[in-house]
């Protein structure tokens, strides 16, 4: 593929730049020999400019060495102005402006005088227009340089389609095709735009003390409370001094939107969230952005949609909410934390068998076997002809992490760590949703307790969901094989993608931007990554 990751050459200011060209590129030639020797010049600069970049040389050389950008005529203005109007808007979508190179792309512009320069300005063009197609795309950063629990596979596309659609008949349109289409992607954008007037204006306002203040409080406290209630679009415009009932309102409205208790109450960690400045909301949503992009596919009319930093699993059809329940992902440890991917659901497993991975079978239960044998007494030993062990006969004191020889399996039962029901999408990582006994955890507003798969609260709920579009009967089916005891197998008649995201900002069809904590602190690095690469925040002042 086209090295998009590569340097990118700016052109924020090439607009400044008459788009039907400077002298260099108008002139014209009056002669056929002439023309043929300026052409086989710029046949030659072309195919040595291009040189390096596999895909782009064979582009040109596939195309006989022509002009993509540099030719007279108007195809060629109107590629080059749909170009510098995508550019001039890098920034709405959280792209750098620095990032496309101004001074190198201007340099060349005046120098384009001749078959050699325009030559090197076509390659150079097509460079930047190649490395904006993909960041607009498929995003500016790879993710898994990022944080290597972001495993996703990114759907690059080859540069190929980049340089046949914007040598199309309509060169504008195929680049407005190329940021995520989806409502979410521009839901973000408006929400970015919206904070970026209002942080030119003050953001938030000030911050209100951390204290916690109650319904019927009134004081200093109350009132800058209720001034960036108000600035936040939570509270209409009031000059009441009490923590009235429309305040109460208002701090439960925003404890739904930030996934808090809800109680009414402004305690520590609703204030906490009350005083996170606009311009770190700002952050979120670029990063947002930046992740859309990561994903920009299509998902799928049908799919499974889990945001670990929401702490929740729902099925989703035609774009709207089918089935959601509470989730329990990873610990925030290395070991534990829940990557992001996505992959296929194939079937479920009814009374599941629980195969320990290996990583906990020897770094926690080998060492309290080595305490005592018969500890865990829920989990079977199995050797490596399946036969269950007994483990008196065992000197557990003889293994390490290296040479344990057997399998440790929990049969199917109510105490089973996957409860009654694991759903599958068979993948390198070993992740995939499942029941649970430990049901107390749901109860938790931060729900980061697993090893690194997604516990459901509604685990026969959900496999009635999934069921239901392939039985009349879709919880006498799973009831049926429940009672067997028996581990069963059954599969989706259609298999069903499942993402596995990682969102702290998520916009509502209707209403206010919803925003969750960074409990992985993985939006922080990627802020900082793109903060490296020249991203701004608009409307801050200096």
């Amino acid at each position: 593929m086209f090295a998009t990751r590569a340097r990118r050459i700016s052109a924020s200011a090439l607009i400044a730049i008459a788009v039907t060209a400077g002298p260099g590129l108008a002139q014209s030639q009056t002669t056929a020999e002439a023309f043929t020797v300026q052409v086989t010049a710029f046949q030659q600069t072309v195919a040595q400019a291009a040189s390096e970049d596999r895909e782009l040389a064979s582009y040109y050389r596939a195309n006989d060495f022509r002009p993509i950008w540099t030719g007279a005529g108007e195809p060629f203005i109107t590629r080059r102005r749909a170009l510098l109007t995508a550019l001039n808007s890098v920034s709405d979508h959280g792209l750098p402006t620095v990032a496309y190179d101004v001074p190198g792309v201007m340099q060349a512009m005046r120098a384009a005088h001749d078959d050699v320069t325009r030559a090197r300005l076509d390659v150079k063009l097509s460079r930047l227009y190649l490395a904006y197609a993909a960041d607009i795309q498929t995003g500016l950063l790879t993710p898994k340089r990022i944080d290597p629990g972001i495993v996703r596979e990114i759907p690059l596309r080859e540069a190929s389609v980049y340089l046949q659609g914007i040598t199309s008949d309509d060169p504008a349109g195929f680049l407005a095709s190329l940021p995520p289409q989806r409502a979410e992607y521009n839901r973000l954008m408006r929400e970015k735009l919206r904070l970026e007037t209002l942080i030119a204006q003050g953001g938030f306002g000030p911050a209100v003390r951390d204290t916690s203040v109650k319904p019927g409080a009134s004081g200093n406290d109350v009132i800058a409370l209720r001034n960036r209630l108000m600035v936040m679009g939570y509270l209409p415009r009031t000059v009441a001094t009490t923590y009235d009932a429309a305040m109460e309102r208002a701090i439960l409205e925003f404890q739904v939107d930030h996934g808090l208790p809800q109680d009414g109450v402004a305690g520590s960690t609703t204030m906490q969230q009350v005083n996170i400045p606009a311009e770190d909301r700002l952050k979120s949503v670029i990063v947002a952005m930046e992740r859309e992009r990561w994903i920009n596919q299509d998902l799928g009319q049908r799919h499974v949609l889990v945001n670990l930093a929401d702490f929740k699993s729902r099925i989703i059809e035609n774009d709207e909410v089918y089935f959601e329940t509470k989730s329990v992902i990873g610990k925030n440890l290395s070991t534990h934390r829940t990557p992001e991917f996505s992959d296929v659901m194939e079937h479920m497993v009814i009374n599941p068998t629980w195969n320990v991975p290996r990583s906990i079978a020897v770094n926690e239960y080998l060492p309290a076997f080595k305490r005592n044998p018969y500890s865990n007494g829920h989990l079977n030993l199995v050797n490596a002809r399946g036969q269950v062990v007994n483990r008196g006969s065992v000197n557990f004191a003889a293994y390490s992490k290296r040479n344990f020889p057997f399998d440790i399996k929990q049969p199917p039962s109510s105490r089973n760590a996957l409860g009654l029901v694991k759903f599958m999408f068979p993948n390198v990582h070993n992740i995939y949703l499942h029941d649970t006994p430990a049901k107390s955890l749901f109860s938790r507003d931060s729900r980061a307790f697993s090893h690194g798969c997604i516990r459901l609260n509604d685990p026969f709920d959900f496999a009635y969901a999934l069921l239901a579009w392939q039985t009349d009967d879709p919880k006498g089916l799973f009831q049926s094989k429940l009672r067997t005891g028996m581990e069963t197998r059954v599969n989706l008649a259609e298999p069903l993608p499942v993402h596995l995201i990682y969102r702290t900002a998520v916009s509502q069809a209707k209403g206010r931007m919803t925003y969750r904590r960074d409990v992985y602190e993985r939006d922080g690095k990627i802020w900082n990554a793109l903060a490296r690469e020249g991203v701004e925040l608009r409307g801050v002042r200096g």
